[in-house]
């Protein structure tokens, strides 16, 4: 008897193993180019509604891929659709694109010198958020997709978003106006998938969260009006400094009274108080800014609630007024991984990373308009590592900051997990 022996690598050569080693291949291959991507991108930052430059080479990168590209979308947003040679569903990834308004401080040689004026200032840019990074991961995900697109079981649409850090007073954009522009639309997405960098977690590593993940975010103002008089004389006055303060101090009993925070953390921060010009002057009125941050709807319609309540009662109980108005300027809803995706995709990262580098997290009280698009349909939003090994997080330095650093090593694991995040929604889907 003759016997046939079959080499042990073929009897696990599977097509989904097959899709896997080639993005392993390939995204190994782009670790330089897609560094090369980002140190531009840090270079060369550009705030919201004006990323004009960085939309450019987006653009031109797809084009040169085959990939249909749309521009000017939300004002310089980009959207790539690659459609597969098989059918399926529709997957959306997105990155953002926008520098903040900082003064960088690190001494990496690609370090930012951009100046620009925002809101009548002059100030620094700086891509201190780690957006930079996000295009160049996601720019290396187009490139190895696109050369896999024969076997796609269905399509994915590219999504270049602007101004996720929000915009100057009197302008729309970021995650609502694209989605208000359709992005979601034409052809209709089905899933949509995004990652953070995150300075604070360690390179290698996943973190992930069903459910509320990062909060909704209400801003407020609250106008205070009592009566003006000399300062030598308060008892003329109806005094609208004294009662915010009563008001500031009473708002923070919402959290440590009315919210469980066994559950789900909140947040409810007076970060801007604006009322008088000389120290022998009771003024006529104060404003108030502030944030509200919570993980549910219900959470959230309580606080804004309590915070009208309070404000109003506490200004009536000292003869004054208070007009709230929640939202003020702009409103995120709750970033909110849909439970039954995020457990179907948790092999998914498992396999990516490693199961022992995938982490479960607790919520975050920072915000993301991501959130948008998971409003409307199931989305997936991931926290990638960008801290060096062996680093303590509480002295890395945070998001939003000038001393903002982060690993490049950990750009190839964002390649490798958004690709395979498509692939295995497209396979499970798209037979």
């Amino acid at each position: 008897m003759k016997l046939c022996i079959v080499p042990v690598f073929l009897l696990f050569t599977t097509p989904i193993f097959a899709q896997q080693t080639q993005v392993n291949i390939k995204a190994d291959a782009l670790k330089d180019q897609v560094i090369v991507w980002r140190r531009d991108f840090h270079e060369h930052p550009e705030l919201g509604n004006h990323e004009v430059r960085t939309s450019a080479i987006i653009a031109k990168h797809l084009q040169s891929l085959g990939i249909q590209v749309q521009t000017g979308v939300a004002t310089t947003g980009v959207v790539g659709i690659l459609k597969g040679g098989k059918p399926g569903p529709v997957v959306a990834l997105r990155a953002d694109m926008d520098g903040l308004p900082v003064i960088e401080r690190t001494d990496v040689p690609f370090a930012s010198k951009v100046k620009t004026t925002y809101n009548g200032q002059e100030v620094g840019v700086m891509h201190a958020c780690g957006h930079d990074s996000h295009m160049a991961i996601l720019m290396g995900v187009a490139q190895v997709l696109s050369g896999m697109k024969s076997e796609l079981h269905g399509t994915v649409k590219f999504i270049f978003q602007p101004a996720e850090e929000g915009v100057e007073p009197g302008q729309k954009g970021g995650a609502e106006e694209m989605v208000k522009q359709g992005v979601l639309e034409n052809p209709k997405v089905d899933v949509v998938f995004g990652l953070h960098i995150n300075s604070q977690t360690e390179v290698g590593k996943i973190a992930y969260r069903p459910g509320g993940t990062m909060a909704g975010v209400n801003d407020l103002q609250i106008i205070v009006k009592g009566r003006s008089a000399h300062g030598a004389y308060p008892w003329s006055s109806v005094d609208p400094i004294v009662v915010s303060a009563e008001i500031i101090n009473n708002l923070q009993t919402i959290v440590s009274r009315n919210i469980n925070i066994t559950e789900n953390p909140a947040v409810v921060t007076i970060g801007a108080i604006k009322g008088g010009n000389r120290s022998n002057i009771i003024p006529e009125s104060v404003e108030m800014l502030g944030t509200l941050r919570s993980l549910t709807p219900a959470d959230e319609k309580m606080l804004v609630e309590r915070v009208k309540q309070i404000a109003t009662k506490t200004a009536e109980a000292q003869g004054a007024t208070a007009e709230v108005k929640i939202p003020y300027s702009s409103h995120y809803p709750v970033t909110f991984n849909d439970p039954a995706l995020t457990q179907q995709m948790l092999p998914s990262l498992k396999k990516t990373a490693g199961a022992e580098n995938v982490l479960l997290r607790p919520p975050v009280t920072g915000a993301e308009d991501f959130s948008f698009y998971q409003e409307k349909v199931p989305g997936m939003f991931i926290f990638l590592g960008g801290m060096p090994k062996g680093a303590d997080p509480l002295k890395a330095p945070s998001h939003h900051t000038p001393d903002f650093y982060i690993d490049e090593s950990g750009f190839t694991l964002g390649v490798k997990t958004l690709c395979n995040l498509t692939l295995d929604y497209m396979n499970a889907k798209g037979k």
